[in-house]
C-alpha cells in the first residue's frame, strides 16, 4: 500500500533527522513516485505527522509487548533496544523536539507504554527496589536519548549502558 510507503519512510526520516527532513519533494523523490501521491493520501504535512505520531504509539505498544515477555536484560532487552533502533530514535526527536505540544504528548504516551514494562524488567533482571529505579529512571531514560544515534545503537554499545546503570544503581543500595 503506497500510504504505509510514506509512513514507512517518512518516519526513518523523522527518527534520523527530526521534521526539517519531512519535505514531500524529497520523500517523493526518496520513494520515487509523484508528490500528488502524499496529496492523495494524506491532504496536508499535518495530516501526515498525525499518522506518523499514531504509528510511533503502535510501535511503542508491540515494544512494549516484547519487554513484557522479556527475561532478562541481556541478550532479551537489548535484542528488542537493536530491533526498534528506528523507533528508538523516532523518541530521540521528540524528545528533542518536545516543544511541539504534538510531538510532547506523543513522548509522553509513548513513555507510559514502554515505561513500564521497561521498569519491571529492570527491576527484576538487576535486583533493583521499587525506590531504586524511581530514583534512577529518569535520570537514566533522559541519558539514554541523549546519547543514542544510529551509529552506536547496537548490542555492545547498550550492554556497556546497561552496565554502567547496574553499577549507578548499587550505589542507591541502603
Amino acid at each position: 500500500m503506497m500510504k504505509d510507503l510514506w509512513i514507512k519512510n517518512g518516519y526513518e526520516a523523522f527518527a534520523l533527522n527530526g521534521d526539517k527532513s519531512l519535505k514531500v519533494e524529497v520523500l517523493a523523490k526518496q520513494l520515487g513516485i509523484s508528490k500528488s501521491s502524499f496529496y492523495h493520501h494524506f491532504s496536508e504535512m499535518d495530516v501526515f505527522i498525525e499518522c506518523l505520531l499514531n504509528h510511533h504509539l503502535k510501535q511503542s505498544e508491540i515494544i512494549a509487548e516484547k519487554e513484557r515477555k522479556a527475561n532478562h536484560i541481556n541478550p532479551d532487552l537489548i535484542d528488542i533496544l537493536v530491533e526498534h533502533k528506528i523507533d528508538l530514535l523516532f523518541n530521540r526527536q521528540l524528545r528533542i523536539n518536545q516543544q511541539v505540544d504534538w510531538y510532547k504528548n506523543t513522548l509522553q504516551q509513548s513513555t507510559l507504554v514502554i515505561g513500564n514494562a521497561f521498569v519491571q524488567l529492570w527491576m527484576k533482571d538487576l535486583n533493583l527496589t521499587q525506590r531504586q529505579v524511581e530514583a534512577l529512571f529518569e535520570l537514566a531514560l533522559e541519558n539514554f536519548f541523549l546519547q543514542i544515534n544510529q551509529h552506536h545503537l547496537n548490542h555492545q554499545w547498550l550492554l556497556q549502558y546497561f552496565d554502567n546503570l547496574k553499577k549507578i544503581a548499587k550505589t542507591f543500595e541502603p
